[in-house]
């Protein structure tokens, strides 16, 4: 791993309203290394997702920027892929549609047709949704819309895999069969992934790092966790371990006790 391949540097961000300028997040400053996997959590409103559209260029910052591999971050690109929690697929495309479209975007010109339906099936099968190749997304559940997502984001090839809560919409059984399929994608990719959660065990299960921010209004990293559980990770045998509930512990108390910055008086 090098040391620093995604660098989010001092950012801060207002946006006008009626009552004048708001200032969402303050010195928000991040170094996160090729491979790694990130989650940001925090309460409603403490600016999660205004640091992922930074990093995906849909917003810029007011002050501060972000730096991948030493390049400015600006715009939009398809080195960064989104995966919202609304799946935002095409209705009247199938999946397989839905994913050839991104993957036409990014490699027309650059592989055959021959490449181009063998890429769009292997991330199919990576996500396991090959059997549903041609099914349209009101013929399919919500977990399977979701893996097509994701299929379709790993198709672009992106540099970071930006992901805004992927699986806060789905029951708790489906929740857990994709992030264990994510886990595995991740460890075969070694790809950098930056999520937002707001499930603690989640964000513990996953993550290299957990990035805890500060309620806002200017919103700030308040604690870096480092998870340092050896890979493979098992969500039964973790259940038990003294080291995950530790962590899972220490998330917990930031979030109920400590999200405040740290020079905030309590009234």
């Amino acid at each position: 791993m090098s040391s620093t391949y995604l660098a989010l540097s001092q950012i801060a961000i207002e946006f006008p309203t009626k009552g004048g300028s708001y200032r969402a997040l303050e010195n928000v400053s991040i170094n996160i290394k090729q491979g790694e996997f990130i989650s940001l959590i925090g309460h409603s409103g403490c600016g999660k997702s205004t640091v992922l559209n930074i990093v995906a260029g849909l917003y810029k910052a007011t002050s501060g920027g972000v730096l991948l591999e030493g390049k400015e971050v600006n715009e939009p690109g398809p080195d960064r892929a989104v995966v919202f929690q609304n799946h935002s697929l095409l209705p009247w495309l199938t999946a397989y549609e839905n994913v050839e479209l991104a993957v036409k975007r990014v490699f027309k010109g650059k592989k055959t047709k021959a490449e181009i339906k063998e890429w769009i099936n292997h991330h199919l099968d990576l996500v396991h949704m090959s059997h549903a190749a041609h099914k349209k997304p009101s013929e399919i559940s919500g977990g399977m819309k979701q893996r097509v997502g994701i299929a379709r984001a790993l198709a672009m090839q992106p540099k970071v895999l930006l992901m805004d809560e992927p699986f806060g919409a789905l029951d708790a059984l489906t929740r857990a069969h994709l992030q264990d399929s994510l886990m595995e994608i991740q460890r075969d990719l070694n790809n950098t992934v930056i999520m937002i959660t707001h499930d603690v065990d989640e964000a513990v299960l996953l993550s290299d790092r957990i990035v805890m921010m500060t309620n806002g209004p200017a919103a700030t990293v308040g604690e870096i966790l480092d998870v340092t559980l050896e890979r493979p990770r098992n969500r039964v045998e973790l259940a038990d371990d003294p080291a995950y509930n530790h962590l899972r512990s220490e998330v917990l108390k930031f979030l109920y006790e400590r999200q405040r910055k740290p020079d905030e008086k309590v009234a």
